[in-house]
């Protein structure tokens, strides 16, 4: 899919074979891309980029992080356990997959944390592990968008079948830390159609009750 604009100041591409979601985030001080799927380090080639934001380690939001971050010349913050996975280049291969991603560094290391600042922007963050050790969900403040990863979707949560998944733990931060933000939040997720808080509290089969 090309890049669409979804929201004033916001632009979205679709890559990869697991149709994955990344975004592009205009603040004061510059562009920040969240997610590096397949194909946009070329969708996004001639739009300044001054900092990627990676929410997880998954092979399918960081295939093209090395090539964006040298391309832009940019800096790449992600939280420290996904740098670690990033590190590895083994890692598909434990999962099944014969790839390797090519590994990028962590220029700032992202921890869960209230009004921290990012290139001109107030962005809360949450820790959201259960999918993936590590995973980092966005809150724009100013906007009221919550740029979720795998952590949830229009309709479902992220699958924790996979190494390092643990349902229990991904259901209780969900529960405890996004589903208490305003209803009218707009999540935007690494996969899929955009959603709103209150409908997935209000309709979310793995969330009921919650």
């Amino acid at each position: 899919m090309d890049k669409d604009q979804t929201h004033e100041g916001l632009k979205m591409f679709t890559g990869g074979a697991l149709q994955t979601n990344s975004y592009l985030v205009a603040c004061p001080d510059g562009n920040i891309l969240i997610d590096a799927p397949e194909g946009s380090a070329e969708a996004f080639r001639d739009i300044p980029i001054a900092m990627l934001l990676l929410t997880h380690g998954h092979y399918d939001h960081v295939w093209d992080a090395a090539t964006v971050a040298r391309h832009h010349g940019c800096p790449v913050a992600m939280h420290p356990v996904t740098e670690t996975m990033l590190a590895d280049r083994n890692l598909l291969r434990r999962f099944g997959i014969d790839l390797e991603v090519e590994p990028v560094n962590a220029n700032l290391k992202l921890l869960e944390g209230l009004g921290q600042r990012l290139l001109g922007t107030s962005f809360d963050l949450f820790e959201v592990p259960g999918h993936c050790p590590g995973s980092l969900c966005i809150h724009d403040t100013s906007s009221n968008l919550l740029f979720g990863g795998d952590v949830l979707f229009a309709g479902g949560v992220g699958r924790w079948d996979l190494p390092g998944g643990d349902r229990d733990l991904l259901l209780s931060g969900i529960s405890t830390k996004l589903l208490p933000l305003p209803g009218q939040t707009v999540l935007l997720p690494g996969h899929g159609p955009p959603t709103t808080i209150a409908e997935e509290k209000a309709n979310n089969p793995y969330l009921a009750g919650a």
